[in-house]
């Protein structure tokens, strides 16, 4: 076990020994909200993975996800003075619902400062649980700093999301439920956002059951606690992608820091594929439809079973909210097949003649085509087609590269794209659209706020001074849009970088990306 510190007096919010936390685990008065939820048996995936996976049911709960609980357990500990003053938090998510249906309970006047951009839906549901909405800002960071400034000013508590004793407290009371329902579990795998989930559940079990590994997990791009330990301490992340929004944490806590530090055996990462598929599981044994950052823990699940090969043992992972925008579902559906690995895309060049068709499918076997998408080439004297291909797959990478074998062995040019982002979010909508003379652009994939003049203010800022060659927009129905474009004569030119800084969204330039190289630049 890791060394303990000294404890702060019993008055300091800062306590850092195991026996405090399983004290006032035990003690948390969560059950007045919160629901004592099952371990669901997952007997399709065990049966795959050759193990018993249970999932901790925590979109059970009255808000449909575990934040109740360190919501509760902060707000129940105020004092009378504290209580009639009313508390503050700032959340767009699953926090804000929490600390709502907190203060009804408690009688509590709540305020939820929440982004401009969030959607109507969870305005609702927050007003629903009894919550008053602020809405203030553009981004969390503004809500945040809003809501302290009204702490500050009206001399209201600031309620946080993470890092909080009593909030790590209140989510440890998930791992007191694991034990008690299933004492001869081997394995807990946990999500990470700020840390206070991953915190609780792994002091609880630790400090009762040391042999029990607890696992922690993250999205590969918003991976706090990972960049955190590298650095020896909390550091900020650039950015975060939004996919996982449950867990898009730039920071994470100094307290939840420490505690996952000494507390978790591992922290791995995974792709949003892998989540996308981990959803599509949980669907399939237990109907639920989990929100992404509600299956980051299963994803790291299979992921940390299969490198390394673990067999015949016990194994829960936290389903910790099911606040899903039904649009986003049709993306997880994309994805999923990807992330599972039973799905590949290649760009192939064929000839341009009779029957090509009918050849390359003898020899992609009778394996099942997913997709296909193929336009005639687009300039005179042109005898060669470019189409995008997916391939059902049963035996994941391997089958993959035997795929590619074939295909090169059949004399064909291929090239593997089912790592490539940008030919999975975008170039698989482009097909067939290379210019009709060589143009000499630069690409780049942008992030926005999914918000009303959000794509306009993009245009009046990049689409007016210089020449637009390729754009590509889809709505998933998510609080966020990706946007690739590609600009004529923009490379080195540092007006256009001056205006990308102005235009301030998240970007990356992909001008060789595998894709955009194959399908739609100049050959």
């Amino acid at each position: 076990m890791p060394a303990e510190t000294p404890a702060t007096s019993a008055s300091a919010p800062t306590p850092s020994t195991g026996d405090y936390y399983l004290r006032n685990i035990v003690a948390a008065p969560v059950y007045r909200v919160a629901n004592h939820t099952p371990l669901e048996a997952m007997p399709v995936l065990g049966t795959r993975l050759g193990n018993t996976i249970l999932a901790k049911r925590e979109d059970l709960q009255p808000v449909h996800s575990f934040k109740i609980r360190g919501a509760f357990n902060r707000m129940a500990q105020l004092s009378e003075d504290e209580r009639a003053a009313g508390v503050v938090a700032a959340s767009a998510g699953n926090h804000a619902q929490g600390v709502a249906l907190s203060g009804t309970e408690l009688g509590i006047r709540t305020i939820i400062v929440m982004p401009r951009i969030t959607p109507a839906i969870k305005i609702s549901a927050v007003e629903g649980f009894g919550g008053e909405v602020l809405l203030h800002g553009d981004n969390f960071d503004e809500a945040k700093a809003r809501a302290q400034q009204l702490a500050e000013e009206e001399g209201m508590t600031w309620v946080p999301p993470f890092d909080d004793p009593a909030v790590i407290a209140g989510q440890g009371t998930i791992g007191l439920e694991i034990l008690q329902d299933n004492p001869g579990v081997d394995r807990v795998f946990v999500p990470v956002g700020g840390g206070g989930i991953a915190a609780g559940i792994g002091v609880l079990i630790k400090e009762i059951n040391p042999s029990i590994q607890v696992i922690g997990v993250e999205p590969e791009e918003s991976a706090c606690l990972t960049a955190a330990l590298e650095a020896g301490g909390p550091t900020d992340l650039p950015r975060v992608s939004l996919f996982a929004e449950g867990v898009a944490v730039k920071t994470i806590g100094s307290e939840t820091f420490r505690l996952c530090r000494d507390y978790l055996d591992a922290v791995i990462t995974v792709s949003s594929d892998e989540i996308s598929a981990a959803m599509k599981d949980i669907f399939d044994d237990t109907r639920a439809i989990a929100e992404p950052a509600g299956a980051v823990s299963l994803a790291g699940l299979k992921r940390y079973a299969a490198q390394h090969n673990v067999r015949g043992e016990t194994l829960v992972h936290i389903l910790s909210g099911a606040n899903v925008n039904f649009h986003t579902l049709r993306y997880v559906s994309e994805r999923a097949e990807l992330g599972e690995g039973s799905e590949a895309i290649f760009g192939v060049t064929i000839p341009e003649s009779k029957g090509a068709f009918l050849k390359f499918s003898t020899v992609l076997g009778h394996r099942a085509v997913t997709e296909f998408n193929y336009r005639v080439g687009n300039r005179a004297g042109q005898d060669a087609a470019k189409i995008f291909v997916g391939v059902q797959l049963k035996q994941g990478r391997k089958e993959r590269a035997a795929i590619e074998n074939d295909l090169r062995a059949a004399g064909y040019g291929v090239v593997d794209l089912s790592d490539d982002e940008i030919a999975k979010e975008h170039v698989r909508y482009m097909v067939g659209g290379q210019p009709p003379a060589r143009v000499n652009e630069s690409v780049f994939a942008f992030e926005f706020p999914e918000q009303p003049g959000a794509l306009q203010r993009f245009l009046q800022i990049l689409g007016t001074r210089w020449n637009v060659t390729a754009f590509h927009y889809r709505s998933f129905g998510m609080d966020y849009g990706r946007i690739l474009a590609a600009f004529e004569g923009v490379q080195g030119d540092r007006e256009f970088q001056g205006h990308v800084t102005e235009l301030g969204y998240p970007v990356s330039e992909v001008t060789h990306s595998p894709s955009y190289e194959f399908f739609l630049a100049n050959s």
